[in-house]
């Protein structure tokens, strides 16, 4: 069996004003010295987790291992490597095991990259989101833009040949000309592998608030769904293709580790909030890390709730998932009736025409703005 890794690091300096994660600061934990406290003491938690996934699991094959956060740079390399060092104690790790780790571009220097090397560490995913300041500040976003350059050229020489950046676009104020620069800024830098995601407005997040307050202008759809078709373009030229609506990478710098979500794979998340999936059981741990504390200490599984995915569920995720990707859905996993309804979509050009006749529902370019309304129909 298979069975990835997404390891939860929920610490942030400062929570970004668009983000809604299962993020804490070290004032909301009320912890007086910062995050210096936080990152070995938090890591021993983690590890017995894992150990707590080997009871369960047995024996598995480890394919991907994903650092994801909040900010997980801001933890110390050698506690990094504890965790995986434990995972290849416990489990096996695949020859080509992918291993991740999202960064903050202000919290490391070439030292710490090379450390994160060192530890295990083969695939770097930074948080750019924008080249263009007035724009971050809108996200309330801390970095400094000017990072991005000197942080993956650090990256590449120290021995990193898979460098990512995830970008977002549609923040208010933001016009074609703004995200264009961030594009090039991007496509400016030694990586393979571009995310670039619209910016979803959550509900209680401090931009939500902003908005309804009328601070802050709400995001425009139409001029949102132009930025990506721009986007395309441009990583297309570069030599970025899509494998995922808003993932494009050069060839071999695909994420696995997020292929194995949307083929629905098997996965341990670990750590306060993590989500898990195992043959069709789903669950989820306690948010706080104080709780989630409690619980491991307690040799309690962290788990809060579970379920048991039913087969329409299943089907419906399958095709909710399988048509972002270029090889779409089977045609013959359809019913008469949905292939009925997918037909208007072929002739208004929101499906490959070349690729039905193959026997496969594949999002053209502009159908890849209305996935989710295909979807829907289908479903209904």
């Amino acid at each position: 069996m298979e069975l990835s890794f997404y390891v939860h690091i929920p610490y942030c300096v400062k929570r970004c004003g668009y983000c809604d994660f299962n993020t804490y600061t070290p004032a909301e934990l009320q912890i007086s010295d910062g995050l210096s406290q936080i990152s070995n003491s938090y890591i021993d938690l983690v590890v017995a987790e894992i150990q707590q996934a080997k009871l369960s699991v047995g024996e598995a094959t480890v394919p991907t291992i994903f650092f994801g956060g909040g900010t997980p740079s801001l933890m110390e390399p050698t506690d990094i490597a504890h965790v995986i060092t434990e995972i290849k104690n416990s489990f096996k790790l695949s020859e080509d095991c992918e291993i991740t780790l999202e960064t903050n571009p202000d919290t490391v220097d070439k030292q710490k990259l090379a450390a994160f090397k060192n530890a295990g560490i083969n695939r770097i995913s930074i948080g750019m989101q924008s080249a263009v300041p007035h724009v971050l500040k809108t996200l309330d976003r801390t970095h400094n833009p000017q990072n991005l350059s000197q942080v993956t050229q650090w990256a590449s020489e120290v021995g990193f040949k898979d460098i990512s950046v995830d970008l977002i676009y549609g923040t208010p104020g933001e016009s074609l000309a703004d995200w264009q620069l961030s594009i090039d800024a991007a496509l400016a830098l030694p990586i393979n592998h571009i995310s670039a995601y619209a910016l979803i407005v959550e509900e209680g997040t401090k931009l939500a608030n902003a908005i309804k307050r009328g601070e802050i202008d709400n995001v425009d759809d139409d001029l949102t769904a132009e930025k990506y078709l721009l986007a395309d373009q441009a990583f297309t030229a570069a030599g970025f293709n899509w494998y995922e609506l808003s993932n494009w990478s050069k060839s071999g710098g695909q994420s696995n580790h997020n292929i194995a979500y949307w083929l629905n794979k098997n996965w341990w998340g670990v750590g306060p909030g993590a989500h898990s999936h195992l043959n069709g059981l789903r669950w989820w741990n306690v948010k706080h890390p104080n709780l989630y504390k409690t619980k491991i200490l307690g040799n309690e599984s962290p788990k809060l709730d579970q379920e048991i995915l039913e087969p329409m569920q299943i089907e419906s995720e399958r095709l909710m998932l399988s048509i972002r990707l270029p090889s779409g859905i089977s045609k013959d996993s359809l019913s008469i009736e949905q292939v009925k309804t997918l037909e208007p979509y072929l002739e208004s050009g929101a499906l490959d025409q070349h690729k039905w006749g193959a026997g496969s529902v594949s999002l053209s370019l502009t159908g890849r703005l209305i996935a989710d309304r295909i979807v829907r129909e289908i479903l209904l």
